[in-house]
């Protein structure tokens, strides 16, 4: 019975260290559908697209790095961290698709912090929220 207890007690430390390095993406590498992506990425510009009195608001922020840029959806508080010209890490987005496009977000299980100024010049020209994606349903 004791060592039951034991094995019971040490696969719940075993569980305990959920934590792991977080493993920096690109937006060139951003698919449909990923989540738990963790990105450093610089604010190129923020527009308000709703404000419903103080306690909702979402904005559509253009963010980039060195391989491209893609359309950031910004709520309430984020709204605050969005400033153009900002960096930021990005830790547990995820994509959501909007009308066919792929959109970056951070839920409540992720994180936005401003962090200190990027080096690297934003690729502008490569901006994945303008590919359009189609639902296909393969037939087996």
């Amino acid at each position: 019975m004791a060592t039951k207890h034991a094995s019971g007690s040490s696969s719940g430390q075993a569980a305990k260290p959920g934590l792991r390095k977080p493993v920096f993406v690109k937006i060139d590498s951003l698919k449909p559908g990923t989540s738990g992506l963790t990105l450093v990425v610089k604010v190129l510009s923020s527009e308000m697209v709703m404000q419903k009195g103080r306690n909702v608001r979402i904005a559509e922020c253009l963010v980039g790095d060195d391989t491209g840029t893609i359309l950031f959806t910004a709520r309430n508080d984020q709204v605050d961290l969005m400033k153009p010209g900002t960096s930021v890490n990005i830790r547990n987005g995820k994509i959501d698709m909007f009308k066919g496009m792929m959109r970056l977000v951070v839920d409540r299980w992720g994180r936005i912090e401003v962090t200190d100024a990027v080096s690297f010049e934003v690729k502008e020209d490569n901006n994945l929220s303008l590919v359009e994606y189609e639902l296909v349903n393969v037939a087996e």
